[in-house]
């Protein structure tokens, strides 16, 4: 009897996981929390709300070894990664900032459209950059353009990557004036409901007192939540006759890390107020949608590394390698070994040297020369444990861990020449970062190792060890969905077992 009973129980929650091929939920939403480290989960466990972050660890499913299968770990690449399923070599998002055949690029600058809702230049975006479809594009595509996609940050490319290239909006704050914007991308006026957003943000004392620098405040996670909920309520996401889409980027968890750290009272309260704001999402969610009405994500979009200077204190191994000057004596070191005028190393970002590959034409030298003796230079670097000529990376000697996930980082025309690899827990002394602050980008696991948590619609409640990856997340929602995975995925469908 026990045994029939058993069965019937893991029939059930199958059929539960299951969705038939022409259910879907009324609405997804998606969720990035920006430098989010997966062991917060449990750190702020014991301070968090029940009906926050702590109703997706204990009425949700989560994988609690996903990783980030690729380098440089950053922003726009990370959430360019959730939303495409993909990595740089195929979706071209390189980092922050990049540069296209030498040209440099701001990830998501597009100077052929403009600023809609303010009158500066920090409208001038779009997802053009970017050269591979995303969950909420491939939704469109499957219900015939119906479906609503609406994205919703902090930071403009937070907003816009997510959404995808088809989106009905992207809206993210514009802190000069402290209002919602958008682009011409997608509207040549903002919506009433999002004026009125921007009237009740002008007449918060609280907001305007925090002025330029709201992003080093938990307040900005507010302001982003109540867009959240006014975009839900307004645009009637999950009412219509065909799944939508809300994807939601909190990144004052970000900027409070850089200045702050991994550990401190503004850190503390970020999460915590977080959570009680996801709280109010999930409860707008709950009233708008339906309990069980939508599929809901959590990740972030990468990690962060504790501060050196905590970790030496702790007698801990870490450090900050000297990168001063760094350029500068790299152009020097290749002018002493040919005999060259003019510079031929552009700029180092995030682990990766740029080269001029016209300076080095037009002085007659050969590409893979100074190549080769640049690394031989940067591995003369202390506390540099790799350097690799990043197009012949499949072929040196190199663990397979950095060998795969630099060729996952690797687009030929956009990131750059060579890379470099510190030693675990050496942090690069020219990023962003104050003193007492940290940053991320590497593979190591503090900056790699990130939540992925699901909730919801056919959710059940679980968790699973298994190694997944970034890219899963995309493919995962897909198939639920039952539509198309984007069209350059890499990642794998994911079962809650």
């Amino acid at each position: 009897m026990k045994k029939i009973l058993f069965l019937l129980l893991l029939v059930a929650t199958t059929a539960t996981a299951q969705p038939a091929w022409n259910e879907r939920p009324r609405l997804v939403v998606g969720i990035v929390v920006d430098q989010m480290r997966w062991d917060y989960l449990s750190r702020y466990y014991d301070r968090f709300t029940d009906d926050g972050f702590r109703r997706l660890t204990d009425k949700g499913y989560s994988f609690n070894n996903c990783l980030i299968n690729y380098i440089p770990t950053v922003t726009a690449i990370g959430h360019a990664s959730v939303y495409t399923g993909s990595t740089p070599a195929f979706h071209g998002i390189c980092g922050n900032d990049f540069r296209i055949d030498g040209k440099p690029v701001y990830c998501c600058q597009d100077d052929n459209v403009n600023t809609v809702g303010s009158d500066n230049k920090s409208g001038k975006r779009s997802p053009r950059n970017m050269l591979a479809t995303t969950i909420g594009d491939q939704l469109r595509l499957h219900t015939d353009f119906k479906s609503k996609v609406i994205g919703v940050s902090y930071k403009d490319r937070a907003a816009i990557f997510p959404a995808g290239h088809s989106a009905n909006a992207a809206y993210w704050l514009d802190t000069h004036n402290l209002r919602f914007i958008t682009s011409t991308y997608y509207m040549d006026r903002l919506p009433e409901w999002v004026n009125r957003q921007n009237e009740q943000l002008a007449s918060d004392k609280e907001v305007q007192k925090a002025g330029k620098d709201i992003g080093l405040t938990p307040l900005c996670g507010t302001v982003i939540t109540d867009m959240a909920i006014a975009a839900l309520e307004n645009e009637k996401l999950g009412q219509g006759e065909t799944t939508d889409m809300l994807c939601v980027s909190y990144s004052e968890t970000d900027v409070i890390g850089h200045k702050y750290g991994t550990r401190g009272t503004l850190t503390d309260e970020a999460y915590l107020q977080l959570d009680r704001d996801l709280a109010r999402l999930f409860q707008a969610l709950d009233s708008k949608v339906g309990k069980g009405q939508y599929l809901l994500f959590l990740t972030a979009d990468h990690g962060g590394a504790h501060n050196p200077e905590f970790m030496q204190e702790n007698r801990l191994p870490a450090g900050r390698w000297n990168a001063d000057n760094l350029i500068e004596r790299m152009n020097n070191k290749v002018k002493e070994a040919f005999g060259c005028t003019d510079k031929t190393v552009l700029n180092a970002n995030s682990g990766r040297i740029f080269l001029d590959h016209n300076a080095i034409s037009c002085q007659h030298l050969n590409l893979q020369q100074v190549k080769d003796t640049l690394v031989a230079f940067l591995r003369g670097h202390e506390h540099l444990e790799f350097v690799v000529d990043f197009e012949k990376a499949a072929t040196q000697s190199l663990p397979a861990i950095i060998r795969d996930r630099a060729l996952m980082g690797y687009h030929y025309r956009r990131s750059g020449d060579l890379l470099y690899v510190p030693e675990p827990q050496w942090l690069d002394a020219g990023a962003w970062m104050s003193p007492t602050g940290t940053t991320h980008g590497e593979w190591n696991p503090y900056d790699a190792h990130i939540p992925m948590l699901f909730y919801g619609w056919h959710v059940p409640q679980g968790n699973s060890s298994e190694e997944v990856h970034i890219t899963d997340i995309a493919p995962t929602v897909c198939q639920m969905l039952r539509i198309q995975q984007p069209n350059a995925c890499v990642g794998e469908a994911r079962a809650f077992k």
